[in-house]
């Protein structure tokens, strides 16, 4: 069993998820209820402690379709401050994210009330593997018997549940979930009539992967973009960096992603491309509301920034320390 004891994350200092609890077995039957009884009167108040901190994390959202005709597009099924995505098919659907441990079954609820069968889920996809979007994958895995495909840089950090370069600091893990399939870049995962392509965007995590797909709508296909992260949040960049090759990651991704000039920018954050404001186009009749071929390029043009500063910034700090 895992469970949250405090959650700060994603730009904010921690993740967070306790260790399994192992009972003594000289213990008593009634020692190992205590000590569960406490571990969940624990949770309870982390999770309502980490409700109050992120309020967003956790405001639901009615699910709606963001782009596409009749039963073909994308649909967000997330909350308020995480995104995830549902896409159907005739031949099973795809849901791309889990939000936070906890919220799998949010997702089978939202794509119930969108009409679907959350049972039909046939591919479950992850961007990265931190807390608030693996850390419903095991529960919306195991409610839809769905196969999780990943890539090989985020493999070790989704079974093993923990932050990779932060091993030991179980603030920071997640449920473990198998990985049933390992992606590699520039794979294209199909399913019906939708075809998803693989792009390995590192730095944020060893293994972040954007994915992208065309969706149509008026008879006109629209480049679709699912990009993973690139903000540094609690990662360390040197002294030592949180894995092995970050900074040159980073620099990769930014250097392939510069020219990108996708139709439709989503991203795991809906603040990353103003949700909000584009959704109220759409309730007020737009159908194309967020289509915005600019929106991408500024964003990645100020993760670029802040990399570059938040690098100059630790590398200042670590040589100071180094100097005493």
């Amino acid at each position: 069993m895992r469970a949250i004891k405090s959650v700060l994350l994603l730009g904010l200092p921690a993740l967070a998820a306790c260790a399994p609890v192992a009972p003594d077995e000289s213990s008593g039957r009634s020692d190992v209820q205590a000590t569960t009884g406490e571990q969940a009167d624990a949770d309870h108040a982390a999770l309502a402690a980490a409700k109050k901190q992120f309020p967003s994390w956790f405001a639901p959202v009615e699910p709606f379709r963001v782009i596409g005709d009749a039963d073909l597009g994308v649909y967000f099924v997330g909350t308020e401050g995480l995104g995830m995505y549902f896409i159907p098919t005739d031949d099973g659907h795809i849901v791309i994210d889990g939000g936070m441990p906890g919220q799998g079954k949010q997702v089978w609820d939202n794509i119930k009330q969108l009409g679907y069968d959350p049972a039909d889920v046939k591919i479950l996809l992850n961007s990265h593997a931190h807390l608030d979007h693996s850390g419903g994958l095991a529960e919306l895995k195991q409610l839809t018997g769905a196969t999780l495909l990943a890539s090989e840089g985020d493999r070790s950090a989704l079974e093993g549940g923990f932050y990779l370069g932060s091993e030991d600091d179980a603030s920071m893990g997640a449920p473990p979930v198998m990985v049933d399939r390992i992606i590699t870049d520039g794979e294209v995962v199909m399913l019906g009539l939708v075809s998803l392509t693989a792009h390995l965007t590192p730095g944020h995590t060893r293994g972040c992967t954007s994915w992208t797909m065309d969706v149509e709508q008026g008879g006109k296909n629209y480049q679709t973009l699912f990009f993973c992260s690139a903000s540094v949040a609690a990662n360390r960049l040197i002294g030592p960096p949180q894995y092995e090759g970050i900074v040159d990651d980073y620099r990769k991704t930014f250097a392939r992603t510069r020219d990108w000039k996708p139709d439709i920018f989503l991203s795991n954050h809906p603040q990353f491309f103003d949700m909000a404001a584009k959704q109220k186009k759409l309730a007020a009749g737009d159908p194309l509301a967020f289509v915005d071929d600019s929106g991408f390029p500024a964003f990645i043009a100020k993760m670029e920034q802040a990399f570059e500063a938040e690098l100059e910034k630790q590398t200042l700090k670590y040589n100071a320390i180094m100097s005493n």
